[in-house]
């Protein structure tokens, strides 16, 4: 029998946003496929968790500054903008193709969770800036109170597709100077370019630039709620490599963001993914939040 806990709205604001509604946990997971497949509302157990600036949203030509975009096939940024394949030289903007996208509506269902399926395939337009043929497959469902976010990467060329994928979560705070539940030891600061040891908290007060966690061996990283109460934990697999932590001064809100790999990966090379042709490459995320 249907749990008619469950349910799926869609409804018209600028664009066309679907709402996955848990009842039972007073939960709900607000997606724009138009821009960019993105989640903008993320409430969980009552609680709003990201943040979004709503003129960004609005606005077909600005990144959105909010909810939690998708990085594909890149997380941060490329050296001068540009990267060298197959000696042909390529730019593209920071985080990929994905986010500036529409995506299109697959599936919803309400038998067990809310979920919609959401499928982005290349074109003409990606491919002048990425010369791969993708297919990539997200399902957001909302269960019993958490958002999980089930990824499928297809690569649909005839060669092996160098990709490293990741999402830009923003969420709502009232400190930047936060105590990470993590594991690893060390962090890189690109302000400064230096390896630091965590301990204690992190202060991202001030930082201009990001700060990304290196060596964390558990898949899983907690953080104080928006009121600076309450837990939120983000878990994820295994090909999410690191967690870049990001915020804009005067800005309530810091980026937790788990990354396959860092900036400018795609001019180092030095660990590049590499998708066999024909091949997909499965992955998850989920967010969770838990009261006191």
């Amino acid at each position: 029998m249907m749990n008619s806990n469950y349910q799926v709205h869609v409804r018209e604001d600028i664009y066309t946003l679907y709402t996955l509604q848990d009842s039972a946990t007073d939960s709900s997971v607000t997606v724009c496929p138009e821009r960019g497949g993105i989640a903008i509302s993320c409430r969980l157990k009552g609680e709003e968790l990201f943040f979004l600036d709503r003129d960004t949203f609005i606005d077909t030509e600005a990144n959105i500054r909010g909810g939690n975009p998708v990085l594909f096939p890149i997380c941060g940024q490329l050296a001068e903008g540009s990267y060298e394949w197959d000696g042909v030289t390529y730019s593209m903007r920071n985080h990929g193709v994905a986010r500036n996208r529409a995506w299109e509506v697959v599936s919803t269902s309400t038998e067990g969770e809310a979920s919609m399926t959401l499928r982005l395939q290349s074109g003409e337009g990606t491919r002048v800036e990425y010369p791969f043929d993708f297919e990539l497959l997200f399902t957001y469902a909302l269960v019993d109170g958490t958002l999980q976010i089930r990824q499928s990467y297809r690569n649909l060329s005839d060669s092996a597709m160098p990709f490293y994928a990741g999402f830009h979560p923003y969420f709502r705070t009232v400190s930047k100077n936060l105590v990470y539940g993590t594991d690893a030891a060390r962090y890189l600061d690109y302000n400064d370019h230096v390896v630091k040891p965590v301990h204690g908290s992190i202060d991202l007060d001030g930082l201009k630039e990001s700060v990304a966690l290196l060596d964390a061996a558990r898949r899983e990283i907690t953080f104080p709620g928006p009121e600076g109460s309450g837990l939120v934990r983000i878990s994820y697999s295994d090909v999410f490599k690191y967690v870049v932590l990001w915020q804009v001064d005067d800005k309530p809100f810091v980026c937790v963001e788990p990354w396959m790999a860092l900036n400018k990966e795609l001019n180092r090379k030095d660990e590049l993914f590499m998708l066999p042709a024909g091949d997909t490459l499965d992955a998850q995320l989920s967010i969770g939040y838990s009261r006191d």
